[in-house]
């Protein structure tokens, strides 16, 4: 199994405002990262007006419109902490994971993410880790 993350890409216990902050804050991070090009944050806020990215479990998961395929320079993940959530479309997120996917690696990634947050005992675990490891060690528990 690939790591799933880099612990520089794990941002812990931030305060957003809104939604729109949070998608920047993902895409900002995933273009530091070298995984998409500065258009990838418009294409990610454009899929939130087709259909928002709120997955349930105050989990949203942020990407990029089909059509942004062309910006993911490799694949690239990025986790925000926000234990006091943010209002997504009228939910509470308290995880986001912004999610660019070079040649389809993302499904994986995504079937990896799905299955932790399926069971509501690691939804918690994650909102109230202390750090990044312990974010990482839930994630690596995850077998495919």
């Amino acid at each position: 199994m690939t790591k799933l993350f880099n612990p520089e890409n794990i941002f812990m216990n931030l305060s957003v405002n809104n939604q729109d902050e949070a998608i920047e804050k993902v895409g900002q991070a995933l273009v530091e990262d070298g995984a998409v090009t500065e258009k990838y944050t418009a294409a990610m806020k454009e899929r939130e007006q087709i259909v928002t990215t709120y997955m349930g479990n105050f989990l949203a998961i942020p990407h990029g419109t089909d059509e942004a395929k062309t910006e993911v320079l490799k694949s690239g993940l990025v986790l925000l902490h926000i234990p006091d959530g943010v209002d997504w479309d009228g939910n509470e997120a308290k995880v986001v994971v912004g999610i660019a996917g070079k040649d389809g690696e993302h499904l994986d990634i995504l079937s990896q993410i799905a299955i932790v947050f399926s069971e509501v005992e690691n939804v918690e675990r994650v909102i109230n880790a202390q750090s990044k490891d312990e974010i990482l060690a839930i994630f690596e528990e995850v077998e495919l």
